[in-house]
């Protein structure tokens, strides 16, 4: 029987099943550094605001407490936005005719809420309860980075699944003294020979941590059940 094909595509065709395995190789590569870029995560991208608000001059300079602007923090699942009527507490005798606040003075004298962007937002699929977080002595900067030092804000983990997770795995890292929840930087403590606590990442750390144990158990946090689905997803 003569031969169809010439013992030359036996090349190809091994060159056409190896090159598309390298091709789906690539192109998952690609898909997963783009799900992870800013231009998908919006990390570290400042969003736009009505009022160009500064946690560096609010909280560093000022040393105004998270609480007083997230007043519902530590009793509900959304940390709250302040009310107009806050910033005029302030603004009603300082900076008063700033044009900058001119669209909280608008607010104030209409009534109508300012519409601030959300810049940590999770899918509607997802349950998070920032009060629960508090009680347990998970601060403020594990999961919202330094915003002492952010003159605009910005987003600073990916809040993907992964990134939670892992800090749910190891609680021991990023849980505080209850004193230290709302601190940032040197001010919050560490565990011995961890250094001060920021936002978590994947991977930082591989020995326990026995003074993040220690606080575990005090706060009576139920590691066991950290990982179940129910607990995200309800």
């Amino acid at each position: 029987m003569p031969q169809i094909f010439h013992p030359s595509t036996n090349t190809i065709a091994k060159g056409t099943i190896f090159g598309g395995l390298f091709v789906l190789a690539a192109i998952t590569w690609g898909a997963n550094g783009w799900l992870r870029s800013s231009y998908v995560t919006q990390v570290d991208v400042v969003r736009d605001q009505p009022v160009p608000f500064s946690h560096d001059h609010h909280t560093a300079g000022l040393g105004i407490d998270c609480r007083y602007c997230h007043y519902t923090v530590e009793e509900s699942s959304f940390a709250g936005m302040p009310a107009t009527e806050v910033c005029m507490g302030c603004h009603s005798q300082i900076w008063k005719e700033s044009p900058l606040l001119a669209p909280v003075r608008e607010s104030f004298r209409t009534g109508k809420p300012l519409a601030w962007t959300r810049v940590n937002d999770l899918p509607d699929f997802v349950y998070f309860n920032h009060s629960i977080h508090v009680a347990k002595g998970i601060g403020c900067e594990s999961c919202h980075g330094r915003v002492d030092r952010m003159p605009l804000m910005r987003k600073a983990a990916t809040l993907h699944m992964e990134w939670c997770l892992d800090c749910h795995r190891h609680p021991d890292v990023a849980v505080r003294e209850p004193g230290d929840v709302f601190r940032f930087g040197e001010e919050a403590s560490s565990p011995v020979g961890m250094p001060p606590r920021g936002v978590f990442e994947i991977g930082a750390r591989s020995t326990p941590d026995s003074a993040g144990h220690g606080l575990v158990e005090k706060n009576h946090i139920a590691t066991g059940q950290l990982t179940d689905c129910v607990i995200c997803h309800r």
